[in-house]
């Protein structure tokens, strides 16, 4: 393996280095710098009630005593009080939880713990902070899909602290509970870590599991106290309520110590474009990383790229262990992928090797976001906004967790936000972070889980309290639709299967991708994604290693592919058509009219493109036969008078152009005011709908019955649109490009689109809405 001598290059020098390869540009890529000051951390004492041994525990760890959040929020929860604790990375919130449940099974010999984490890697290094502690009697253990059978029903009979997930909270917990009654019978708390995770669709299926939990322990005679950790979030009170069904408090002051963070936002060069008349194109983002990574890895700067996608992961990864082997032979060894999808072994071999040094560099997604100890990083690299303020500073927090200073780098992908932001600074750094959008509401979420929590015990009236005022209307649908049926001791479910409810909403089971000749299996891609990225001929990387699909089969859920390495991406193209079901609410303005409401929405991959791996260049476009997909789900839509467009000066054959350019920057421009990103959401534009009469844009949510983006839209959809026109009107290319109006999930290969059109659509929206959202 070739080592790199570490050179100690604080923040500022680090940035100036990366900024070098840069200097032929006319322009600075970086158009903003930041410097986060470093803060003092503020001690408390233990808390009275801590049991001496696991104070001499965390003594041994170097822990000399809680900061002062952590004993506030240790000591609610000793109390009873549910409590959310809400503070930045690397604040330690794991002491806060650790502390009261740990003292009380230090007390109690009878009593149990359960923790919930979002991902398995933060149950593993969990797993590994409770096992450095070395106290006896907890017998701590993970239970999730990767435990083998033989290992849970010691789990069952014997650890007192359990780390699992949602997932198997839904699928094993609770429907044998039965199995489970001693261990839920003494439960005292339950640790939701990284609750700030638990948004949209899934935040809304994983509120009725914690209800069904609070239920199953209720049967059992126990109440045990709730304690969320969370990124620093909007509302974290409210959420956490949201979420659990229950009355929550919140500590949110941050007294941990914190090194200084210079935070550097980066905007790629532009190119040349390849013909006179083709709007401007900037250097690829995922390149723009991958480079920064290369040079960062050179210095002997552990650095961390988090990376949208995880085909973009495996390219930035690839493409630095290239650029670092023609430096020096073996370097490209110390970097490497970490993404979803991976096989267990292979996840746990790269944890290994990021926490003992054997990398210096990894493009990551965001399974590496949340609170996994990546101790000793000095830089991290964004390559691309990441949806949310909260999880742009998880991020950014992955760096000098040891309380050194550490570098944070934003590259901008050329898309409307991203460019919005490098350019306006203040949207990043001088607003609080988004409160966290679920809606337990959702019919198409409330319904299966009734469905879910009948077939593990009758529901009674009291349940139906617990799972929201919603839920009577629901069950009655229910009854008379089959699935549930009403005896005076309840409602009981009324098959002999458990329901098949999928909580991260992706659609189905995943598919599995698996290798032809030799049956090996790759990895996996959600259901929800593999019309897109598993279609016939579509090109998939895993590892570094690029793969050629040969067949999909959706009704087996798997994907026969072959190594291949073509010169050559692919892009699906899909068709998309929209129907209105009702109105919730609207906004009479006059010539605009503002909706929220159901609607149907149906799309199709119809084909994909060929394009040159180096120019983006497009080869052909080749046909695909996939089935329909069909969609009920909420939207927020506007619709604007033909008399006025054309007074505005846009003419009639322009309608359908501005129209579109206004939705791709308004979907894209949505992440900024709602905890989603743009793959959350779709849009159809047209000028002349059949249901409204009338030119309109619609901005759906892509979740069965909505996931609350759209009705925060709605809410505030002065300030979206006014993001939106100032994204579009500050850009400066003539005709639109990807930093404004062009989108990257276009079914119809951004075309028609009209820029300057766009903007007068939008000043004639903002002129008739009222300024309050």
């Amino acid at each position: 393996m070739q080592c790199v001598t570490s050179i100690a290059f604080g923040p500022a020098e680090l940035l100036h280095r990366l900024r070098a390869r840069e200097r032929g540009t006319a322009v600075s890529p970086v158009t903003h710098v930041e410097r986060v000051p470093a803060q003092r951390g503020r001690a408390a004492p233990w808390p009275a009630w801590t049991d001496p041994a696991v104070r001499d525990a965390f003594a041994a760890q170097g822990i000399a005593a809680p900061w002062e959040h952590q004993a506030a929020a240790a000591t609610l929860a000793r109390e009873g009080t549910h409590v959310v604790l809400a503070t930045g990375t690397a604040s330690g919130k794991s002491l806060a939880y650790q502390l009261p449940a740990l003292s009380t099974l230090a007390e109690d010999a009878r009593a149990t713990v359960l923790y919930l984490s979002p991902t398995k890697a933060l149950a593993a290094d969990q797993m590994r902070s409770l096992t450095r502690l070395g106290l006896d009697g907890v017998r701590p253990a993970t239970y999730d899909g990767d435990t083998p059978r033989e290992e849970r029903e010691w789990i069952r009979q014997h650890s007192r602290f359990v780390l699992t997930n949602p997932d198997m909270l839904h699928h094993s917990l609770l429907p044998g509970h039965g199995r489970w009654g001693v261990f839920l019978r003494r439960l005292r708390y339950v640790v939701v870590d990284e609750c700030h995770t638990y948004r949209g669709v899934f935040g809304s299926h994983v509120a009725h599991v914690l209800r069904r939990l609070r239920r199953a322990t209720a049967r059992y005679g126990a109440s045990p106290t709730f304690v969320l950790a969370s990124a620093t979030s909007g509302d974290p009170a409210g959420s956490a309520s949201r979420l659990t069904g229950l009355p929550v408090t919140a500590v949110t002051e941050d007294a941990s110590p914190r090194g200084a963070v210079t935070f550097a936002l980066w905007e790629p060069p532009l190119l040349e474009s390849f013909a006179d008349d083709a709007a401007p194109i900037r250097r690829s983002a995922l390149r723009e990383t991958a480079d920064l990574l290369t040079d960062a890895v050179v210095a002997g700067t552990r650095t961390l790229a988090f990376v949208r996608s995880r085909r973009g992961a495996e390219v930035v990864a690839a493409l630095a262990r290239q650029s670092l082997n023609e430096v020096a032979p073996g370097l490209g060894e110390r970097v490497a992928a970490y993404r979803g999808g991976y096989l267990r072994e292979d996840r746990r071999a790269i944890e290994r090797a990021l926490l003992d040094g054997s990398l210096l560099g990894l493009a990551s997604t965001n399974a590496l976001e949340l609170g996994v100890d990546v101790a000793g990083l000095d830089a991290v690299v964004i390559c691309g906004y990441p949806g949310t303020r909260a999880s742009l500073w998880q991020q950014a927090g992955r760096a000098g967790r040891a309380g050194g200073e550490a570098l944070a780098v934003l590259v901008a992908r050329d898309d409307p936000l991203d460019t919005y932001l490098v350019h306006h600074p203040e949207a990043v750094f001088g607003r609080p972070v988004e409160a966290t959008v679920l809606d337990p509401a959702n019919p198409y979420v409330l319904g299966p889980q009734l469905c879910c929590a009948a077939s593990e015990a009758p529901l009674t009236d009291a349940d139906l309290e617990l799972f929201g005022p919603a839920a009577a209307e629901i069950v009655g649908r229910l009854v008379a639709e089959g699935a549930l049926r009403r005896r005076p001791s309840g409602w009981y479910w009324t098959h002999r299967g458990r329901p098949e409810v999928d909580l991260r909403g992706t659609g189905g089971a995943p598919v599995a991708v698996v290798e032809a000749a030799t049956g090996r299996l790759l990895g996996t891609v959600d259901h929800g994604s593999s019309h897109a990225m598993l279609h016939p001929g579509a090109v998939h990387l895993h590892q570094g290693v690029s793969y050629v699909v040969d067949d999909l089969d959706l009704e087996d859920a798997i994907a026969l592919v072959h190594q291949e390495e073509p010169d050559w991406t692919t892009h699906a193209r899909d068709v998309t058509n929209l129907s209105v079901v009702n109105v919730r609410s609207y906004v009479d303005a006059g010539p605009v009219g503002l909706f929220l409401g159901e609607v149907d929405v149906t799309n199709q991959v119809v084909s994909y493109q060929r394009r040159r791996l180096r120019t983006g260049e497009i080869i052909d476009t080749r046909p695909l036969d996939l089935p329909v997909r069909e969609l009920r789900t909420v939207a927020v839509w506007f619709t604007v008078s033909p008399r006025a467009l054309t007074a505005a000066g846009v003419e009639p054959g322009e309608f359908p152009g501005a129209l579109h350019a206004a939705e791709h920057a308004g979907i894209g421009l949505l992440p900024l005011i709602a905890t989603c990103d743009r793959w959350d959401i779709g849009g159809l534009s047209t000028a002349n709908h059949a249901d409204t009469e009338a030119p309109t844009v619609f901005v759906y949510d892509g979740h069965p019955g909505g996931a609350g983006f759209a009705e925060r839209a709605y809410g505030t959809a002065t300030a979206w649109l006014r993001a939106t026109r100032e994204a579009i009107a500050s850009c400066v290319c003539e005709a639109g490009c990807p930093s404004c109006v062009q989108s990257p999930k276009c079914g119809n290969g951004n075309n028609p689109l009209n820029k300057e059109d766009a903007v007068k659509v939008l000043d004639i929206v903002l002129a008739a809405l009222p300024d309050a959202d």
